[in-house]
C-alpha cells in the first residue's frame, strides 16, 4: 500500500511540474507572438503612411510634380504612376519608387526608362548624381543629370555621356508609364 501511495504522490508532483513548465512555455509563446504582432503592426503603419503620402509636421507632403516645379524642373520629368517618393531637404536627396521597371515616351518622341528606385540630388534647377534613369539615344544610356539653366528657359538638358537639350514643354505633364521587363 505504501508503494502505491508513493507512486500516486510522485505522479501528482510530476504532474504539477509538467503543468508549471507548460504554463511557463505558454507564457513565453504568448510574449513572442505579442512582440511579432507589435513589429508587424509598426511596419504596416510605416508602409501605409508611405503609400498614402506621409506628413511632415502635420502637413501633407507635396506631390512630386509640385516638388519638381518648386525646384524649377519640369513636373512631368517622372511619370504619374510612382509608388511614392522621399525627399530629405537637409541632404537634398530625392528618391522615387516605382512598382516596376517602366518607361515613358514623351511628346518629343524621347524615351526615358526608370528603374524601380531612382535616386539623385535635387537642387534649384538640377537633379544630379542620378541612379536608376536611362534614355535612348541609339542605345540605352544612363542619365547622370537633368538641368534647366534658367527659370524662363525652354530647354531641359540631359547628361547621358554627352549633354543634350530637349524641349521643356514635352515634360510639363506627368504621363503614364508602361511596364518593361528590364532596366
Amino acid at each position: 500500500m505504501e508503494k502505491a501511495l508513493m507512486k500516486v504522490s510522485s505522479l501528482k508532483a510530476g504532474g504539477f511540474w509538467i503543468s508549471s513548465k507548460a504554463k511557463e512555455e505558454f507564457t513565453n509563446i504568448t510574449q513572442d507572438i505579442s512582440h511579432v504582432s507589435n513589429a508587424v503592426e509598426e511596419k504596416a503603419k510605416w508602409v501605409f503612411n508611405k503609400l498614402k503620402g506621409a506628413q511632415q509636421n502635420g502637413k501633407p507632403v507635396k506631390t512630386l510634380p509640385d516638388l519638381l516645379r518648386e525646384y524649377n524642373l519640369p513636373p512631368g520629368l517622372f511619370p504619374q504612376n510612382i509608388t511614392c517618393y522621399e525627399f530629405d531637404a537637409t541632404k537634398a536627396k530625392l528618391t522615387v519608387y516605382f512598382p516596376s521597371t517602366c518607361e515613358v515616351i514623351f511628346s518629343d518622341n524621347s524615351v526615358i526608362r526608370y528603374a524601380t528606385r531612382v535616386k539623385g540630388i535635387l537642387v534649384r534647377g538640377k537633379l544630379t548624381g542620378i541612379e536608376g534613369l536611362k534614355t535612348k539615344v541609339l542605345v540605352w544610356v544612363k542619365v547622370t543629370s537633368v538641368a534647366v539653366e534658367g527659370y524662363k528657359s525652354d530647354k531641359v538638358w540631359f547628361t547621358a555621356g554627352v549633354k543634350k537639350s530637349r524641349p521643356k514643354d514635352a515634360y510639363e505633364m506627368p504621363r503614364d508609364a508602361f511596364r518593361v521587363q528590364e532596366f
